[in-house]
């Protein structure tokens, strides 16, 4: 009962309680709870203590991941996949091979900066103009988007065009 109590703590794992694990090995329901606590219990069960060691150690590793298990599993699942015409599900798993492998790199840039809020409206347009004459060759914009940078000079002229509905005086004060 003792080796049966161990093999059930250790397969429901998390899914049942110890007691319960206790009353399936055979222990009376009246004393299960007590039973499940002197057998987890070093100094009254040592024994069991160190068998239930033993046993999820050989879980872990039985579970274990590693590089050769990974990649064989996911092929598995894209041959499942493939067999049953779900080819986003075998595209998902040759992906993640590729990732385990080393072929796809993921990389993410991260840019930082500041807005001033001293800075008027001209001043920022002036600023973004240059930006965008800076990175002209890598932004992707359409032709209606482009806007004459050399223009830009001039102070009357702004890359944003005020909205129909502010007053004269509301874009002034912006």
């Amino acid at each position: 009962m003792q080796r049966r109590f161990a093999e059930l703590l250790v397969l429901h794992e998390g899914r049942k309680f110890d007691y319960e694990c206790a009353v399936e090995a055979g222990y009376s329901e009246n004393r299960s709870r007590q039973e499940a606590s002197e057998l987890q219990n070093p100094e009254q069960s040592p024994l069991v203590v160190k068998y239930i060691g033993e046993l999820r150690e050989e879980q872990r590793n039985r579970f274990k991941v590693n590089y050769g298990r990974h990649v064989t599993e996911l092929a598995k699942i894209r041959d499942e996949a493939l067999k049953h015409r779900s080819f986003s599900a075998a595209a998902n798993a040759e992906h993640m091979r590729g990732k385990a492998g080393g072929l796809y790199v993921e990389q993410k840039h991260i840019l930082h900066g500041t807005l001033d809020d001293d800075k008027n409206e001209e001043e920022m347009n002036k600023e973004l103009a240059e930006l965008l004459k800076s990175n002209r060759k890598i932004i992707n914009i359409t032709p209606e988007d482009v806007i004459d940078v050399e223009e830009i000079d001039e102070p009357q002229q702004s890359l944003v065009a005020p909205s129909p509905n502010k007053t004269r005086s509301d874009s002034n004060s912006t």
